[in-house]
């Protein structure tokens, strides 16, 4: 029983550059899998509709994901759980500790545009951990790029193999569907916004003369690409997909719900079952009837009426179950929870037990940081859910004295999510935001006025990078502090942490404190230091 719950369970992220469709895309797979009856297109202004995974008030404005979306939905037999993440730059931090959660990823690629610059970086994450990878090629209802070209460019810009399992007829106004090579079968393009598309026609033999009948002049086509098709790509290896080395491709059109049926009913079939997670203690195994999970992300005010703070637990191992004490590794004390969820985007569901591979919701009263490992009693860490070195910083000034607390408040809890770094210096208490982008300071404005009443000014600082430091010298730290007291602040943890004026600045720090180690991630928590 135990391992059947874990074998129906499929956990993938969904990853793209801005504006490719992963919202989109996001909203149709929730379409096929039953969990909403109608989708809002997205870009259109006819159908004012927006996205079920878009929750934030900033974000329907935007018209982007600026936080990554949780939701379970069933299809065929199998409990799949979707994250769907932010696609703009600034938020990749974000993005990233989402991909430590999944066990999968679909990446979405513009037709039109091809590989972008942002979809680079995120496959570059995806490699660092050999995730497996299922590329759908979106937008073939536009004029678009060759399928072979677009392909090629897959190839050498990501730097991994791939394999159509589907095929386009035809592409722009000309579109006529995609050609399934994995099981054989056409699927006609009728575009259609908020239903599904059920004409799909088994042809087991492109030399049919019902394909002639069926496309006309593109059927010849078909055959030629094809017959190219099969010839200069691999056939498909699973092994080498689960391995992350072979991606598959499907071509479609999100907007219009085409060739995303085909894209979903594969991704069950291949994608992996929960997968071990490395921890301090050596890799730990779903199927260990112990449990463990850890905390990916934290969501201040998901519902703005309560505002309360939710925690997100990406579960590795046993059965996590409502109202038993599990233990907080980091505090090292036990807590239960009466009201865990699960997710469709706003809506919660109250759930009495979950399993490896769910990402659940708890309810958090500030005891919950990203990266916390919650056990059954066992006190070990999981590893690599970091935060990195921010880049632009700005110095919160408040502008309502009558709304401190507030102002407070809001910083701590917004900065606790991850999507920015929080540090103090002295003196004069001085409150400092460090992002990696510049659209974050826009959200925590609009976050800090609209959720909790507090305006302020973000004021820029000219630092070059916020690196934190260990060291065995407690004397040559205290030396460094006390020099540099301009120049450094504590984190959220009260750990030191240098602002580094310039990179020259950061280089003589390192060469005259040879004795102090200067972080760019703060992954060296899960290490020995002497915080």
């Amino acid at each position: 029983m135990y391992s059947e719950e874990i074998d129906k369970r499929k956990t993938f992220g969904i990853i793209s550059h801005p504006d490719a469709g992963k919202t989109t895309l996001t909203e149709k797979l929730l379409l096929f899998g039953g969990a909403i009856q109608t989708a809002g297109a997205v870009k259109s202004n006819k159908i004012k509709k927006t996205a079920a995974s878009d929750f934030m008030e900033i974000e329907r404005q935007r018209g982007i994901s600026v936080a990554t979306s949780v939701m379970s939905f069933e299809y065929h037999d199998h409990l799949i759980n979707l994250l769907d993440t932010p696609g703009h730059k600034d938020f990749a931090e974000d993005t990233y500790r989402t991909l430590t959660a999944v066990d999968s990823v679909i990446l979405v690629i513009d037709s039109v545009n091809g590989v972008e610059e942002q979809t680079k970086r995120l496959v570059e994450v995806c490699r660092m951990r050999d995730t497996p990878i299922i590329v759908f090629v979106n937008k073939l209802d536009l004029e678009g790029r060759d399928p072979f070209d677009l392909l090629d460019e897959v190839e050498e810009s990501l730097g991994i193999r791939v394999k159509p399992l589907s095929w386009p007829i035809n592409r722009g106004k000309s579109f006529k569907g995609v050609y399934n090579l994995h099981n054989h079968t056409l699927n006609l393009f009728e575009a259609n916004k908020t239903k599904v598309s059920k004409e799909i026609i088994s042809i087991s033999d492109l030399n049919q003369p019902q394909l002639d009948t069926l496309i006309g002049k593109d059927a010849d086509q078909l055959r030629e690409d094809v017959e190219l098709v099969e010839g200069v790509y691999e056939s498909f290896d699973k092994a080498a997909y689960l391995k992350g080395q072979l991606a598959p491709v499907f071509f479609g059109s999100a907007v219009n719900n085409f060739g995303v049926k085909e894209l979903l009913d594969t991704f069950v079939e291949i994608a992996p079952t929960p997968l071990p997670r490395v921890s301090t203690k050596g890799p730990i195994d779903p199927y260990d009837k112990k449990f463990s999970g850890f905390i990916f992300k934290i969501h201040a005010n998901l519902d703005p009426n309560h505002r309360d703070r939710i925690a997100f637990l990406r579960i590795c191992s046993g059965k996590f179950e409502r109202n038993k004490f599990v233990h907080h590794s980091r505090l090292n004390k036990d807590i239960r929870f009466n009201n865990p969820y699960s997710f469709l985007a706003r809506e919660k569901n109250l759930i009495d037990e979950a399993f490896p591979g769910d990402v659940i919701g708890l309810y958090d009263t500030g005891s919950f940081k990203i990266g916390d490992t919650l056990t059954d009693g066992e006190t070990f860490e999981f590893q690599g859910i970091p935060s990195f070195s921010p880049e632009i910083f700005r110095e919160v000034i408040n502008t309502d004295p009558m709304k401190s607390k507030q102002l407070e408040k809001g910083v701590r809890q917004l900065t606790d999510e991850g999507v920015a770094q929080f540090f103090v210096q002295q003196p004069g208490n001085k409150k400092i935001i460090g992002t990696v982008g510049e659209l974050q300071f826009e959200v925590i404005r609009y976050r800090l006025l609209n959720e909790y009443g507090a305006s302020c000014n973000l004021v820029h600082k000219n630092f070059h990078k916020a690196c934190w430091i260990t060291t065995k010298n407690q004397e040559m730290l205290d030396d460094f502090m006390r020099i540099k007291a301009s120049e450094v602040a504590l984190d959220k943890d009260d750990n030191p942490v240098f602002l580094a004026p310039s990179a020259w600045m950061l280089q003589m720090a390192q060469e005259n404190y040879p004795d102090l180690t200067f972080h760019f991630t703060s992954e060296f928590k899960t290490m020995d230091s002497t915080k």
